[in-house]
């Protein structure tokens, strides 16, 4: 097969232009590379920011959209090891919605046993940010009070069930409609956006906007920390005046592609801590809203709209 269907943006005015074609090139593996025959396709918010031209270091108009997938290896690139064919796998690369994708094969991970690749979306990008943020950047130790925002997203709804797991207390944000959601999921107390959660120890950022400053000012003085791995609602600054003034905190920043590359030795640490909370039963298989892939720009859409909740799946 040389072509296939692939979702196409055409322009930086969002999910609007995103298009479904049938002639898109099947790619090819490169040195150290796989193929994968896609099965299901994450969403994320990043995609949405992509089709708007705002995520630093995207691609430029037009490319193949997407860049979570899960699926089963059809070929190898030259040199490749560690992933053999038939494999069921999910990683990052460009193009994943569609019906084959390459990515680097040491970037994938098996997907778990017993699960389906539908409900494999999101272990790595949402569950490892989530954890990142939560261990290795945000130090969480049990007794402590964690803020998680927009608890009701992928992100967020991995970050309260860990949390719970490792003994602090949660304080979740979310839209009123989502409140039942993130109760459901273990949160002590559940927020609307700008109500006021107290001193928190721990503060994970994903808001950006006008939720930046709350987010700042729930941090405690001197010990409290917040790691910021998005900004969904927009940028917002903080001075070194302000740190000197006003908000003595730690702000952390969190890029999982960045922490991968950089910091390879943490990587494998969150691997391995993730393994063990599939075995423990803390990371479950997902029950993902699954839309075909002619539906992509409806799902993003609403994503943007933040009409939806959990993890978002387009099937090829």
């Amino acid at each position: 097969m040389t072509s296939m269907r692939a979702l196409r943006q055409n322009s930086a005015n969002g999910p609007e232009d995103l298009h479904l074609i049938t002639d898109a090139p099947v790619p090819r593996p490169g040195p150290g590379e796989i193929l994968v025959k896609v099965t299901a396709a994450g969403v994320n918010f990043a995609d949405v920011m992509q089709t708007r031209g705002t995520y630093e270091g995207g691609p430029l108009a037009p490319y193949v959209a997407g860049f979570e997938g899960v699926g089963e290896v059809v070929a190898l690139g030259e040199g490749t090891t560690g992933v053999a064919l038939g494999d069921h796998v999910l990683g990052t690369g460009g193009g994943a919605f569609a019906e084959y994708m390459v990515m680097s094969a040491a970037g994938v991970v098996p997907v778990p046993e017993g699960w389906a690749d539908e409900q494999a979306p999101g272990l790595l990008l949402n569950w490892v940010t989530a954890l990142a943020a939560l261990k290795p950047l945000g130090r969480l130790a049990s007794g402590e009070t964690v803020l998680v925002n927009a608890a009701a997203g992928a992100v967020g709804q991995a970050a309260v069930r860990m949390a719970k797991h490792y003994g602090a207390t949660v304080i979740g944000t979310a839209s009123p409609g989502k409140h039942d959601l993130v109760r459901a999921l273990g949160a002590d107390r559940v927020l609307g956006y700008g109500e006021d959660p107290g001193a928190v120890d721990l503060v994970l950022e994903s808001v950006g906007g006008a939720n930046f400053a709350a987010s700042l000012a729930a941090a405690k003085r001197v010990t409290g920390r917040v790691v910021v791995y998005g900004f969904a609602g927009g940028e917002a600054a903080i001075t070194n005046r302000d740190l000197n003034f006003r908000h003595q905190i730690h702000v952390i920043g969190l890029h999982l592609g960045v922490l991968i590359e950089q910091a390879p030795g943490i990587f494998a640490d969150l691997m391995a801590e993730l393994r063990s909370l599939i075995a423990a039963g803390v990371c479950t298989p997902g029950t993902p809203t699954v839309y075909d892939l002619a539906d992509g720009p409806k799902a993003l859409a609403e994503l943007e709209a933040r009409a939806t909740s959990g993890k978002l799946v387009l099937r090829p």
